[in-house]
């Protein structure tokens, strides 16, 4: 009877210790993305393609011919990495010159300022003089009211809040400066704006971007200046209340051009039907190399699917890269894209955009259902070893290309559809977004490696539970 017993005892002890062992094992999901990290870390494409697309071809703004030029490159890279389709998405992109003129300086001194034209801005016709007029914002402008602005130039002088944490957030505060301060500045009879730059940084780099009129028959001039000349300018206003400002530019609007979005698929196993888009957006602005702002989404989709070839993982659903056109001054890539894949009946899963930098990777917004959300705020314990703790729910969607597949009304495929955004550490990407900084070797070859992981890891998990 003791030896039924001890018998019966040891069984037990050993059936609990093969337990704890199959129960310390890592999982299928944790196993595949190691593989993943590591081939990003150890054997990664996405930093060459990052210098070759910021080297060879530069800055490439909508309509220009370096536009072309990366169209070309990102189809023939594609071409290259055997997958199942590739082809080019064609759309029409507007198509504004910068010139060759861009001046500004405090009149009868030798006080230059560094300006540059604000994307979409029309020219001052020859050299504008006019005294300045300092707004905290657009919110500012009744207080100054049509006696304080007209015949001025506002300068728009809203900083981003140091207090705010996460850079996107501060960048949201104060944008609407930048993009409709002209139009709003005019109603009150502005003659021209100039907006601080959109950046916690103090250098002497302006910052460019998009802005837009909102009265065809009544456009101003607008240019950011650098935060380092803002100061001067608010320090000489002190000084001398009365200064005017000399502003020279020779920017214009040109007629559309025919682009491409380019587009590569991995066709699914089991739901071929079923599609996952990953993307960032191909152009850039025309001063850099748009090296961050997107050559890094640009190279963590690309480098998506060569992980996912060279782990020998075959996806159940289809996963398509997309390098949008003309998501600076336009969304049409954007746009055009939701409407043809709504025309095609096309069947969507989720989407995700890199739009956010080459920083070190810290997790995702997410906009989904909430029993969706929080199956996907569940991956954080299997992600959180590689620095992506942030599992965010995002109503606004997850980036300017991808949002018109769920959020346009009229463009709407899926209203249940997942919208992922990913997240970098956003400490620093506003030093370099849309400045001359912007370049190749302002992004660290570790964190890029890191964020095309991250990426790879998201897609592999959402692709195989859903």
């Amino acid at each position: 009877m003791q030896s039924i017993r001890l018998k019966k005892t040891v069984a037990i002890f050993i059936l609990g210790i093969c337990f704890l062992k199959a129960n310390s094992q890592p999982s299928k999901d944790s196993i595949q993305i190691r593989r993943i990290f590591d081939m990003a870390l150890t054997d990664d494409k996405a930093y060459e393609n990052l210098r070759v697309l910021c080297k060879n071809v530069g800055n490439r703004i909508s309509g220009s011919k370096a536009a072309d030029s990366a169209v070309n490159w990102g189809y023939n890279v594609l071409k290259s990495m055997w997958v199942d389709t590739v082809y080019k998405m064609p759309i029409t992109v507007p198509c504004w010159s910068r010139g060759t003129v861009e001046r500004a300086y405090i009149y009868h001194t030798d006080l230059k300022l560094n300006i540059t034209a604000l994307g979409g801005s029309i020219g001052t016709n020859g050299l504008l003089k006019a005294h300045l007029v300092v707004a905290n914002g657009i919110e500012d402008l009744e207080r100054l009211g049509e006696k304080g602005i007209k015949g001025k130039i506002v300068f728009f002088n809203k900083p981003f809040d140091p207090r705010t944490i996460n850079g996107f957030e501060a960048y949201g505060a104060c944008v609407n400066q930048r993009y409709a301060g002209a139009s709003k500045a005019a109603e009150f009879g502005a003659v021209g704006v100039l907006v601080r730059s959109m950046t916690h940084k103090n250098d002497n780099s302006p910052h460019t971007g998009s802005m837009g009129y909102t009265n065809e028959a009544n456009k101003i001039p607008a240019a950011a200046i650098s935060t380092e000349h803002a100061d001067l300018l608010i320090e000489q206003l002190k000084l001398k209340p009365t200064l005017r400002v000399a502003l020279r530019m020779n920017c214009k609007t040109l007629p559309d051009k025919e682009s491409f979005n380019v587009i590569a698929e991995i066709k699914g196993e089991t739901e071929p039907e079923t599609i996952i888009t990953v993307g960032g957006h191909l152009d850039s602005w025309d001063i850099g190399e748009g090296a961050h702002d997107d050559g890094a989404g640009i190279v963590h989709s690309i480098e998506l699917l060569r992980l996912m070839r060279a782990n020998g993982y075959r996806p159940k659903h289809t996963i398509r890269v997309v390098l949008f056109m003309n998501e600076e001054n336009g969304n049409r890539g954007g746009k055009g894209y939701a409407q043809w894949v709504k025309d095609r009946g096309e069947k969507h899963l989720m989407a995700l955009e890199s739009d956010g930098g080459g920083h070190t990777p810290r997790g995702f917004g997410i906009s989904a259902p909430d029993s969706v959300y929080n199956i996907i705020v569940g991956y954080r314990s299997i992600l959180e070893p590689y620095g992506c703790h942030v599992f965010k729910k995002s109503e606004w969607g997850g980036g300017v290309d991808i949002n018109p597949l769920k959020l346009d009304s009229e463009l709407t495929i899926n209203p249940n559809m997942i919208l992922l955004g990913f997240m970098p550490d956003s400490q620093r990407y506003f030093d370099f977004h849309h400045a001359k900084t912007d370049v190749f070797e302002n992004v660290h070859k570790r964190e890029l490696e890191m964020g095309a992981g991250a990426i790879g890891a998201i897609v592999y998990l959402i692709d195989k539970h859903f």
